[in-house]
């Protein structure tokens, strides 16, 4: 993926993740658009910065991610990078009976979301030069997190729809996975506080670095995530599996 000259949308970019890339991607020398619910949050992300544009977007509604790719393509005919980023993790318990508003929610935004979304844009892609799709998984698709179950399975299903939309668009349209550790955001309360996960800065940092390789990595991992990636094809899996939920829960009972 070119690393400037760009004009690339970052859903999900009103905050953590999504803004830190987004505004490095811009600082580089793209034109970004950061796409969400939250205007606020997203011109805020935007302020101080030409050529870092706010659009809404509500993920969760099909008719909803047609329109806003009608009135991106409007407003910015160049686009030609697509990073899926937008994502909610909540906490389920799996142990009961339970309402199952929040597992479809997760599923609504994290898989139907990035799959509409993309189908949305898969043709002006094709048909533009230097084109790229960057699909935001998480280390969880390798290694799950007990209480995290629904989450973990939509970002494994975006790691395997990944390789198949990568086969599908080769020659044409560069697919890259981006599959982060725990990172210090507020995507579960208190995140951002949490000792022993990466401070959003330095992933943010390390990730424009791989980011800059040639040819960028089909599978953009920091060195933090690598324990949960290779744990299976390293014969530990189990292992990174009990190690992994005790961290966890050790950090949110303080």
């Amino acid at each position: 993926m070119k690393t400037k000259g760009n004009t690339i949308l970052i859903t999900g970019g009103g905050s953590g993740i999504g803004a830190a890339l987004a505004q490095r991607w811009h600082d580089a020398g793209n034109s970004v658009i950061v796409a969400g619910r939250r205007i606020e949050a997203l011109e805020a992300a935007c302020a101080g910065r030409q050529n870092m544009h706010a659009m809404t977007l509500d993920v969760e509604s099909a008719s909803g991610v047609a329109d806003f790719a009608a009135r991106l393509l409007d407003a910015h005919p160049g686009l030609n990078v697509l990073v899926n980023n937008a994502g909610i993790m909540r906490f389920e318990p799996l142990d009961t009976k339970r309402d199952l508003g929040d597992a479809e929610a997760i599923i609504t935004t994290n898989l139907l979301g990035p799959i509409r979304l993309t189908d949305a844009l898969v043709d002006h892609l094709v048909a533009t030069a230097d084109a790229a799709i960057v699909n935001v998984t998480s280390g969880l698709a390798f290694v799950p997190l007990v209480v995290t179950p629904t989450y973990n399975a939509t970002k494994a299903a975006m790691h395997s729809y990944t390789i198949a939309l990568r086969t599908a668009l080769e020659g044409r349209v560069e697919v890259i996975e981006l599959a982060p550790p725990a990172v210090q955001t507020e995507l579960t309360p208190g995140q951002s506080q949490r000792e022993g996960y990466q401070p959003l800065d330095s992933f943010a940092d390390e990730v424009l670095g791989l980011f800059g390789q040639s040819p960028t990595p089909g599978e953009v991992l920091v060195e933090g995530v690598k324990f949960l990636r290779n744990a299976e094809r390293e014969g530990r899996f189990d292992e990174t599996l009990g190690q992994l939920n005790a961290f966890a829960k050790a950090t949110r009972e303080g």
